[in-house]
């Protein structure tokens, strides 16, 4: 009697290990069909989005959409890879959805920052208050570059000393926004400051000389050359010239240079701040 329970157990551990090994080789097979759905997957993924962005580009959409459009399909398309190897485990989309839902409110203010992120990224594809090489200034904290990319959550600047900057789309679209790059001209405005003694139809006369002949004035735009303010120890002059937009700050780096420059040569002063210091006995 004895040799037959024994006998019996031995052949339950041996039924109890079968359905181990069974168990641990199945597990084995789904990983490794899982590691391989993941490495087809991830390339059909990159392909499909290269020939998305190529037939934006042919169809000359905006950069800024084929940008934002292919960070939507990447992140769907990685959502669905990443259902198909859960169900190689038995995990199926519908309790994954359920999960969702039921985690949603949890979820919604976990992700309310991204969320506005993606509707501001909507706003601005729809709206363009600026596009992928545009220079935008953005008035909330003073960040300024041109326009890299216009992703899912982020538009990317890159600064003009090449430094690169992230700004949420959310912020974007709900803050102030100076777009320099929308016109092809743009006003150049200088001031500068002369002593009252000065004599000012001559300080007209050499600062309109110097708009006039500035090599990147646009001839059809008319130049102004005025008397801007009355300060307390100088009378500040206005010129006024417009060029292309591209020329915008070589140009009022140069014209400021001349004026100081004009105003040597013919005698003109430009007061500073001076202090007089009298030492009596």
């Amino acid at each position: 009697m004895k040799d037959i329970l024994l006998l019996a157990s031995f052949d339950g551990l041996k039924v109890w290990l079968n359905s181990i090994g069974s168990g641990a080789l199945n597990f084995a097979v789904k990983v490794i069909l899982a590691a391989v759905v993941l490495i087809i997957g991830i390339k059909i993924i990159n392909k499909l989005i290269e020939l998305l962005k190529k037939g934006l580009e042919k169809g000359k959409a905006d950069a800024g959409v084929v940008s934002f459009l292919c960070s939507i399909l990447k992140y769907a398309l990685y959502f669905v890879l990443a259902m198909i190897i859960l169900s190689q485990f038995g995990v199926t989309a519908s309790s994954v959805v359920a999960v969702l839902g039921s985690v949603g409110v949890t979820i919604g203010l976990a992700l309310q920052g991204s969320l506005a992120n993606l509707a501001g990224g909507v706003l601005i594809l729809l709206l363009k208050p600026f596009v992928i090489g545009d220079y935008i200034i953005e008035k909330a904290t003073g960040q300024e570059g041109t326009v890299e990319a216009i992703t899912i959550c982020y538009t990317r600047l890159l600064t003009t000393d090449n430094k690169r900057i992230m700004i949420p789309n959310g912020m974007l679209s709900n803050t102030s926004i100076i777009n320099v790059s929308t016109m092809d001209k743009r006003r150049v405005d200088v001031t500068v400051g002369v002593a009252y003694d000065s004599d000012i139809a001559k300080v007209k006369e050499v600062l309109a000389s110097i708009i006039e002949n500035d090599e990147a004035r646009l001839a059809d735009e008319p130049t102004v050359v005025f008397v801007d303010s009355l300060a307390d120890s100088s009378i500040n002059m206005g010129v006024r010239l417009w060029v292309a937009t591209g020329d915008y700050w070589t140009t009022k780096w140069r014209v400021t240079e001349n004026i100081k420059l004009e105003f040597d040569k013919n005698g003109i002063s430009i007061p500073f701040p001076q202090l007089d210091v009298q030492i009596k006995k």
